[in-house]
């Protein structure tokens, strides 16, 4: 009887100390989880500043002094508008920085001048 006993007692110490090292694996991830949370709402909170941010840095006006502070472009206004004729054609989209020829022959990139034309600014 005082083996069965023994082997009894045994058995519940390694359940009590099996028992003992699953709530503390349980605590650490528990810990580990709420870590992990905590600095998924900070990446949130980050990404959401940095959005903001990124919408203020592209505002209209803001990119419109860029063009004329750091590149030295401005407004358009038919004084300095010149329109490129094809084939006795107007081409209203294509405008030109100086000169009236082509503006593959003036060496201009069309592409290029209809952006320009299309931003309301063009290089002087």
């Amino acid at each position: 009887m005082t083996r069965f006993n023994l082997v009894l007692l045994l058995g519940v110490m390694a359940s009590a100390l099996y028992l003992v090292h699953i709530q503390y694996e349980s605590r650490r991830l528990f810990v580990e989880l709420e870590k992990a949370v905590a600095q998924s709402r900070k990446i949130d909170t980050d990404n959401e500043r940095l959005q903001i941010e990124k919408r203020a840095q592209a505002t209209p006006l803001r990119v419109e002094k860029l063009a004329k502070d750091r590149l030295q472009m401005h407004t358009t206004t038919p004084a300095i508008t010149q329109y490129v004729t094809y084939k006795d054609k107007p081409l209203s989209h294509d405008v030109l920085a100086a000169g009236s020829a082509p503006a593959s022959a003036a060496g201009v990139d069309t592409n290029t001048a209809r952006d320009a034309a299309g931003a309301g600014i063009r290089r002087p």
